[in-house]
This record gives C-alpha cells, sequence and structure tokens, in this order.
C-alpha cells in the first residue's frame, strides 16, 4: 500500500490494513431505496383512503410489470456471442483497418459494430429497470400492507360507538404495559396522573346488548374515581393503582368504559376508553407464559434494586430493560436536556453491550485471536452466532415483542452480523433489509418518531462515523477516542433535525453529556442483565450485582442532572418540519465548515473555547451580548407562561422570589440567566398549580433559606406537594401573617393580605398539615386568599396582588384605606377582567406588569383590563408578548427592559412635590414629558395634573409613616430579621444562615398599620 490508505485501514498498525480487502469499495445502496419507498408507500397509505391505495398498488404492479420486461429485453439484446466479437477483431488484425471488407467479414464486422452499440453506456440499463421495478413493488407491499393495517382501525363497530360518546362493555387484551402520565398544569389546578395502556377490544357490547366480537386497537385511559364520595385512604387507592399497574401484557380483562375518538382520525387507535375505576381489574384470561416470564424477571429487577440511591433504583431498570415507571419527572427532564434519552429506551446498544461480552472485539471475532467469553467456553464461530441468536431472543422476551422491542432487535442483529463477519459494507445492507422487514411487518413504525432516530443514528454509525472517526486519527487524536467522538457527534448531527421537529430546541451539551455517560453504559449494563438473571433464583446475589451497577448508573444520572443545569444546555429553535429543515441544511453547510476548522488548530481551540462560554453563559458576556439581564435591575417578571414568577433584586447573586410558575425548568433558566444562587425567602401566594408548581426549579442547586406561603392550604393536594417539596430540600415553610415587615438589602416590603385568622400560629410558626386555620370565612376560595406585599426598593414601590379576585380587593382596599399611588402594580390574576375599578384608580400604577402565557384559553390579559389600566395613564406590559420584564431605575426616572423584543421603554418620572420622611419637601425630577395634559403615552404623567397631586397627597402620607417606622424601630427589625447595623450606618446581614429570618412580631415593637 503505497498509496493514501482507506478510511477502514486509516487507523491500521500493520501495513496490510486492519481488515480484509474485500471490505473496500463504495457502500452497498441496492436495498436502501427499496426501503425507502416502502417506508414512504406506508406513511402515506396510513392516512388514505383504501379505494385510492388499491389504485395506486396496482398502477405501482403494472409499472413494475412493464420495467421487468423492459429489463428483460434490453437484456437479451445486450447477449452478443463472445466468438463472433473476437473473430471480428481477429479478422480486423490480419486484414487490417485499410483494406475494405465484404463478404462474410462485413456482416461479422457489422454485427461486432452492432453489438458494440448495445453494450455502450445507456441512461437507463437492463439493472436500472430492474432496480426501479423493485422500488415500484417495495412501495406497494408497504402501502398494501399500511391500508390493511389501517382497515383495523375502521372496522367494528366501536369507531361508531366512539363518535357517539356511547357507554360500552368491552373484553380487551392488554398489548403495552400500563404506565402513569406525568400530571399536568391546566390553568390553576395540576391534572391528576393516569394510567394509560394500549389493547385490542376483542369484544364489545354495545348499548343496546349487540356483541360483536372484533380486533380492534384501543388506548385505554384508567382514572381513580375521587372527590367528596371516595372515603377510601391512601392505601386503599395505592392497592387498587397497583392492581391495575400490574396488568402484564397478553391478559384478558372486562371493563365498563365510555369511548371517545381520539386526538387525530389517522391515529393507530380506533377509540380511546375511558375507565373510572373503584375496583380492581376483573380478568377473563391469564396472560401467556412468555409474558409472566417477562413479568417475573422485570419485577425482580425492580426488587433487586429497592435498596439503592433514589437515582440509581429509578434508572438501572431503564438501562436493561426500559423500565422508566420509576423514573423522576425532573430526571427525565435532564435526560432530555441532554439528549441521552435513548439509554432509557430499549435499543440495539443494550444487546449490543451483551453480545460484544459474548464475542469480544469485532475486528477480532472471526480470527483464531478472537476474544470474549465465546472461546473460552470452547464455541465455535457458528456456536457463537446460535449462542448470540439465542440472547437475542430473550432480549426480545423481557422486553416485550412490541414493535419497539422488535425494532431494538432488529438493530441489535444487525450489530451481531458487523462482529461476526467484520464487513462494514455488508452493515448498511443489513440496517435496509430490517427497515424493510419490520415496515411490512407493522407499517405504524412508519410513523413513529422513535423508528426515524434509531435508524437516523444506525445509518450515522455506518456512514459517517468511519469516516470522521478517521479524519480525527489523521490529526493525531488516539483511535478510541476518535471513534467515541466521531459516534457521538454523527448520531446527533442526524438526529438533531428531528429532535428540534418534536422539541423546539437544540442541544449543545449532548455530545460531551454522551461521551461522559457512555463510560458508566457499559458495566451498568452488563451488572444489571447479570442481576435481571440473578433475581428469580439468588435475589441476595442479585441484590449485590445491582449495588455495583448502582455507581455508574447514578454516574449517568449525575452528568445528566449537571448538563441540564447549565445556563446554555439547550436553546430554542423553531418547530415542526420547516425548524428541522433549516437545521439540517445549517449542518450540512458547518460540515465542510468544520472539516476546515480541524486542519488549524487555533480554530479548534477558538471554537471550543466558543462553546464553553456558550454553554456555561457567564452573566458579564451574556450582559454585554444579549442586554440580559439589565445592570442595576430592581424587579423582573420571569416568562413562566400561563402563571406568575417575580423576582426581586437583594444583593449580589441574592434574590427574593414571589411565586415559581407552573413549571420548573422556566422559573429556573429565569434564575440562572439572572445570576440568582440565593434565596433568603421565597413567597408563594397561594397554592394553585401556576404558581407553586415551579418550586422543584427554584430550589435546585440553590441555598434557599424559608418557604412563606398564605394562610389558606388549599388545594390540599398542591398545599401537600409545596410541603413534600419543601421537606425534601430542607426548606422550612412558615405561614404569612398581615402586618409582618422584613428587610433584605435593599429590600423592604411588607404583608398587607389576606387577614390573619383567630387561632393562627404567631410568625414564623412551623406549619400544622392537619391545622386548617379558622376565620377565613371571608375569604372565598384560595385566589382570595394570595399574599399580597408592598415592597420598596431603591425609591421604587411596587404593590404585588398575587390572584385576588374583585370582593378580596374591596377587602383590602378597606383593611388599609391610607393605601395610595405605587409606581409598579403586577396585575392581580394575570390580567383577567375580575378587577375592582375603585382599587385601580386608587393606585394609579404608572407601569402595570402582567404574567400570562402565549395563547392561553382564559383570554388573559382581558382587553377592558388593559383599557382601564391605560386610562389611568399607566403603561402596560406583558409576558406572553414582551417576554421577561426587568425594572430598572428610581422613583425619578423610572424604565422597563423587556427580554422578548430586547427594548427599552422610559417612563420619565413626575414633576411634583413629594413630602420627605421628616415633613420637608423636595422636588420630583422628570426631565421631559412637557406640562402638557396631552403628553405622549410613555411619560407616566403629565407635569402639574390633577392625577399626579392627587396620587402625590395620596402616597405622602403612605411613605411618611413606613420610614416613621423604619427609624423608630429599625433596632428591633434588625433582632427580628437577624441583621446587623454596619460602621457606616447600612445593613449587614448576621444572625441567619441565610441572612434573612422572621420570628414573632413583639406586641408594641412596629405599627402593624401601613
Amino acid at each position: 500500500m503505497t498509496g493514501a490508505r482507506a478510511t477502514v485501514h486509516a487507523a491500521a498498525e500493520s501495513p496490510h490494513g486492519a481488515s480484509d480487502p474485500h471490505q473496500e469499495g463504495p457502500a452497498d445502496l441496492r436495498l436502501v431505496a427499496p426501503a425507502l419507498a416502502a417506508w414512504a408507500g406506508a406513511v402515506i397509505s396510513l392516512g388514505a383512503p383504501g379505494g385510492g391505495v388499491a389504485v395506486a398498488c396496482c398502477g405501482a404492479v403494472g409499472l413494475a410489470v412493464f420495467a421487468l420486461r423492459v429489463a428483460v429485453a434490453r437484456r437479451r439484446a445486450e447477449r452478443v456471442p463472445e466468438e463472433a466479437e473476437r473473430a471480428s477483431e481477429e479478422a480486423e488484425g490480419r486484414e487490417g483497418a485499410e483494406r475494405p471488407v465484404v463478404g462474410p467479414r462485413a456482416d461479422t464486422a457489422r454485427r461486432t459494430a452492432a453489438a458494440r452499440r448495445l453494450r455502450s453506456p445507456r441512461r437507463w440499463s437492463a439493472g436500472a429497470f430492474v432496480a426501479l421495478a423493485a422500488v415500484l413493488l417495495c412501495a406497494a407491499a408497504g402501502a398494501a400492507s399500511a391500508a390493511l393495517h389501517a382497515s383495523d382501525v375502521r372496522r367494528g363497530p366501536l369507531p361508531a360507538l366512539a363518535e357517539r360518546y356511547a357507554g360500552v362493555t368491552a373484553e380487551l387484551e392488554v398489548t403495552g404495559d400500563p404506565h402513569l402520565t406525568r400530571p399536568k398544569v391546566r390553568g390553576s389546578q395540576r391534572t391528576p396522573p393516569v394510567l394509560v395502556f394500549t389493547a385490542e377490544a376483542v369484544r364489545v357490547t354495545a348499548p343496546d346488548g349487540a356483541i360483536t366480537a372484533v380486533r380492534t386497537p384501543t388506548l385505554v385511559v384508567v382514572r381513580q374515581r375521587g372527590g367528596g364520595g371516595d372515603e377510601r385512604g391512601p392505601e386503599a387507592r395505592g392497592s387498587l393503582a397497583s392492581a391495575w399497574r400490574g396488568l402484564l401484557p397478553s391478559t384478558r380483562i372486562r371493563v365498563v368504559a365510555r369511548a371517545v375518538p381520539p386526538l387525530s382520525p389517522t391515529d393507530e387507535v380506533a377509540a380511546v376508553l375511558r375507565i373510572t375505576a373503584d375496583a380492581p381489574p376483573v380478568k377473563v384470561g391469564a396472560p401467556s407464559p412468555l409474558q409472566r416470564l417477562a413479568g417475573h424477571l422485570r419485577a425482580g429487577l425492580r426488587e433487586a434494586t429497592d435498596g439503592l440511591r433514589p437515582d440509581a433504583r429509578a434508572l438501572l431498570p431503564g438501562l436493561v430493560v426500559g423500565d422508566t415507571s420509576r423514573v423522576p419527572p425532573d430526571l427525565d427532564d435532564a435526560f432530555r436536556a441532554t439528549d441521552l434519552t435513548h439509554l432509557l429506551a430499549v435499543s440495539g446498544s443494550n444487546l449490543t453491550i451483551v453480545l460484544a461480552l459474548l464475542i469480544g472485539p469485532p475486528h477480532l471475532a472471526t480470527r483464531a485471536e478472537r476474544r470474549g467469553l465465546a472461546p473460552r467456553l470452547g464455541l465455535s464461530l457458528r456456536g457463537t452466532a446460535v449462542v448470540g441468536g439465542a440472547l437475542a431472543l430473550a432480549f426480545v422476551v423481557v422486553c416485550r415483542p412490541d414493535p419497539s422491542v422488535l425494532r431494538a432487535a432488529a438493530c441489535g442483529l444487525i450489530t451481531l452480523l458487523a462482529i461476526g463477519t467484520g464487513r462494514r459494507r455488508s452493515l448498511l445492507p443489513a440496517l435496509a433489509a430490517a427497515v424493510l422487514l419490520l415496515v411490512l411487518y407493522d407499517p405504524w413504525l412508519a410513523r413513529s418518531y422513535g423508528f426515524l432516530l434509531s435508524v437516523l443514528a444506525t445509518g450515522a454509525l455506518l456512514l459517517l462515523a468511519p469516516r470522521w472517526s478517521a479524519a480525527l486519527q489523521r490529526r493525531r487524536v488516539p483511535p478510541r477516542i476518535a471513534e467515541v467522538i466521531a459516534a457521538a457527534a454523527a448520531a446527533q448531527a442526524v438526529c438533531a433535525p428531528v429532535v428540534a421537529v418534536l422539541a423546539a430546541r437544540v442541544g449543545l451539551v449532548a455530545v460531551p453529556c454522551n461521551l461522559l455517560a457512555e463510560l458508566a453504559v457499559a458495566p451498568a449494563t452488563v451488572l444489571g442483565f447479570a442481576a435481571l438473571a440473578a433475581a428469580p433464583v439468588a435475589l441476595p446475589v442479585a441484590q449485590a450485582l445491582t449495588w455495583c451497577a448502582g455507581w455508574p448508573a447514578e454516574w449517568i444520572a449525575g452528568v445528566a442532572r449537571t448538563g441540564a443545569a447549565l445556563p446554555g444546555a439547550e436553546f430554542d429553535w423553531p418547530g415542526g418540519w420547516t425548524g428541522g429543515l433549516v437545521l439540517a441544511a445549517a449542518t450540512v453547510a458547518l460540515v465542510p465548515v468544520a472539516r476546515r476548522v480541524l486542519r488549524r488548530p487555533w480554530l479548534c481551540a477558538l471554537c471550543v473555547l466558543a462553546l464553553i462560554l456558550a454553554v456555561c453563559r457567564p452573566a458579564p458576556i451574556t450582559r454585554v451580548l444579549t442586554g440580559w439581564p439589565p445592570p442595576g435591575w430592581r424587579a423582573v417578571v420571569c416568562d413562566v407562561g400561563q402563571g406568575d414568577g417575580l423576582v426581586l433584586a437583594a444583593g449580589a447573586g441574592t434574590a427574593l422570589v414571589v411565586d415559581t410558575g407552573p413549571e420548573p425548568h422556566a422559573i429556573d433558566r429565569c434564575l440562572n440567566d439572572l445570576g440568582v444562587r440565593r434565596i433568603p425567602l421565597l413567597v408563594l401566594t397561594h397554592f394553585h398549580a401556576d404558581h407553586v408548581d415551579g418550586l422543584p426549579g427554584a430550589l435546585r442547586g440553590r441555598s434557599v433559606g424559608a418557604i412563606e406561603t398564605t394562610t389558606l392550604q388549599d388545594p390540599p393536594g398542591q398545599a401537600q406537594f409545596v410541603r413534600t417539596t419543601a421537606a425534601a430540600a430542607r426548606v422550612p415553610v412558615v405561614r404569612a401573617e398581615p402586618g409582618e415587615r422584613r428587610q433584605l438589602g435593599p429590600l423592604t416590603w411588607e404583608v398587607l393580605w389576606p387577614p390573619a385568622p383567630p387561632d393562627l400560629p404567631g410568625p414564623g410558626s412551623p406549619i400544622d398539615p392537619n391545622s386548617q386555620p379558622a376565620g377565613l370565612d371571608a375569604v372565598d376560595g384560595p385566589n382570595d386568599a394570595s399574599v399580597t406585599l408592598l415592597v420598596r426598593t431603591g425609591g421604587l414601590t411596587l404593590l404585588l396582588l398575587g390572584d385576588l379576585e374583585p370582593p378580596a380587593q374591596r377587602a383590602l382596599l378597606a383593611a388599609h384605606p391610607e393605601l395610595g399611588g405605587v409606581d409598579v402594580l403586577k396585575v392581580a390574576h394575570h390580567g383577567s377582567a375580575n378587577q375592582d375599578p375603585p382599587l385601580l384608580h386608587r393606585l394609579a400604577p404608572r407601569l402595570a406588569l402582567i404574567s400570562c402565557g402565549a395563547d392561553n384559553p382564559y383570554g388573559h390579559p382581558a382587553p377592558r383590563t388593559i383599557a382601564a389600566l391605560r386610562a389611568q395613564g399607566a403603561r402596560v406590559l406583558r409576558t406572553d408578548t414582551d417576554g421577561a420584564i426587568a425594572i430598572l431605575g428610581t422613583t425619578a426616572r423610572l424604565s422597563a427592559t423587556v427580554s422578548g423584543h430586547r427594548i427599552k421603554v422610559r417612563l420619565v418620572g413626575d414633576r411634583r412635590t413629594r413630602t420627605r420622611p421628616g415633613g420637608g419637601r423636595r422636588a420630583g425630577g422628570g426631565t421631559s414629558g412637557g406640562g402638557e395634559a396631552g403628553g405622549r403615552r410613555p411619560q407616566a404623567r403629565t407635569v402639574g395634573s390633577r392625577r399626579s397631586r392627587a396620587r402625590a397627597r395620596a402616597r405622602g402620607p403612605c411613605q411618611k409613616q413606613l420610614r416613621r417606622r423604619e427609624a423608630a424601630g429599625s433596632a428591633v427589625q434588625r433582632a427580628r430579621w437577624g441583621m446587623q447595623a454596619t460602621p457606616e450606618g447600612g445593613i449587614a446581614e448576621g444572625g441567619s444562615r441565610e441572612g434573612v429570618s422572621r420570628r414573632g412580631v413583639e406586641p408594641g415593637s412596629v405599627d402593624s398599620r401601613l
């Protein structure tokens, strides 16, 4: 080998190459087109009318027959006897080219010339027509198979009954494992998890008593009976849920359900059967022996992992057999953010690891020096292949023979073929054949994104990874490291567009997280499979094996959590097929650029540094590049969707947080962007899900001193969620009390609402879950019990109304008649139409903030609320259109910056006379706006206007009383808040781990009124 070495030989130590000579050559793509044709035919036919599919299939078969006939004719015309051609060549050589040729030799010459013309290259040769016929036949086969499977969905009485939402009695055969859905926040409530599984209806009894035997696919949704009539305790409800979750595939049950149509007419189920369960399922048929064996093995693995730490206990069954029933939502989110979800799904890599343990390194599988367990057990190559096949069969049995498991087994068998033969060029036809067979067997796989990701990843490992690995090795990267990096990068490059289609995001930490997790995947999988086999016969041995496997499993979980916690772990990208195609085009364009970058080490280092900065997002650099967060921000309304989440600056990396929104990731990202790592106090205004469900995100990776909640523990389930989450993070939970005042750095605030019940314990007293405070009859529901805060920072006054309804707003105004104008108002209840006009008139805010989600189904904010605020002269900003909102400046010059559009709104302060705390007067700092009443809207007030003077008169006593109380009771307040006076006269933190604490309000120490 004197020339350039082939890609497969680039890392070979021997001059003869790394593998057999027959590996060299271009990839064999002959089966790729038929497989893609069958895939496309199945995708199109699943949603097409049956008659149209039949006509198209007949047309495709007719065209295929015609193409085959043309190919046969051309093949016959191309056949010329070799003897005639050789004879003509000899005659030409003897006679010479100058002598005329006549007679028989002339005929031979003419035939030879004609033969050469026939043998000359053609655009459509016989082989091309054969390939075309194969593509048409495979497309027709895929379309026909899809049409037959789609007809099962439309067959029988169940689709018609579902259209009428009729109640039915059905006998079902379970086809999938029951699993719980993740709770979702809808409005103010969290939907309870329901049990979902797929099944085939084999017998349906209609409301009129007609019984029909069918084979119709359905989706079963089981919801436990709740409400006031459910007097069962938690243990009874738990046993009922376990009975339904314990159903094994192939089990037959009889249910009474309400049939409803599926979300889409092209779904692979004919109806959704909604069951309200108040008793265990009625079994009319036992599961098959194979399913009982699989269920026994899976249950044994779960039992063996019971003693592990939470992450290892949840993750190990998923790594081994794809059992994700124990994976908590936060860990699942971390795996999604780092693109490690393929580790939780049953895939060919699981089987590959076990087969590699049997056979050893792939490049030595067919040689005398082969390694692994097979040669040590004395197995021949054929015996090794048989044992590998048995392992693949056991894999299918344990992981349930549904389509996803069959797909994983097919990918594993492709790897087995590679290990047994060491021939790279045979892998692509094997992958194409597997795709063709699986699509014909189950056409619904053609519309499965999981199947698409699996095929794309496997194809990238076969086509792109070897070339990229060779390129890295040519640049002095060690072979093993180059192979791992190339495999992870190739799989991510081809799968990222599909992920963008589904999740509208692009991950930046996927490749490094996959590289780090790969170190622990093999030991965790091997030890997990060993525990799976040992659990039925020796549980202590299985527990010891799972204890050993728990360490690498925890490493994988730690990689996922650490990667997901990085500020730039992922960024938003346009979703749908448009976004996916744009990302695919960008990836294709970046490949040649990356090839050139690799040739220059300094460019590589620069790109790595840029990636690190994009992922870590240091606050100074992020602020310079994006302008967010703006320097000197006082408060930020986070864009948390349809909910509330507000952050008040209290020093470097420290903030007071009020509410956490409906989703942990949103509030966590907002706090990361703001650089908040320390929360001395987190206030939850009330227990509705759109205010408290993001609590785990606010607690994640931060030091939190205490959580303060409202006095009304309603809804009970969400109040219990807060207590449980806080207890897991070891954060105390206390109740707010009206009149309590606190100070933290530049912040001072007072609780104005809800009213204190007569038997409420003192401030700071821990919450007793079993005690429901009395005296809250005037508070009508959780919204009216919202904690209302009056906050002062940097001379600005902010009023946070939570979700108060008009009756509570009127009660608040009656309880605090001295309450006057404010600079910033957080509008109640996401800007709904339920507002109290007198309160808005009294507050007269300069800036009104509305936190709501885009395209929410409630119509928030209401147009009349916005109109009323603007009529008061307020500038209205809303998170659904503006994004996160930052408040800056002082009373003299108030400004707001919105992150969504990166624009700055200046609200010039009023040029008015304000009352000093000591009784003096000073002029406002207005710099523009003029004195005309018809000034522009961005100016909060016009100079000398009647409304400005009225608001100044209303606000003056409020500020005067507050500052007098602060001056008179500063020593008491510092002791109560855990603060100390600094020599310079400021306030320093001290006396508390988090810098702020609350003790009982001493009678007479401070004025309880504002």
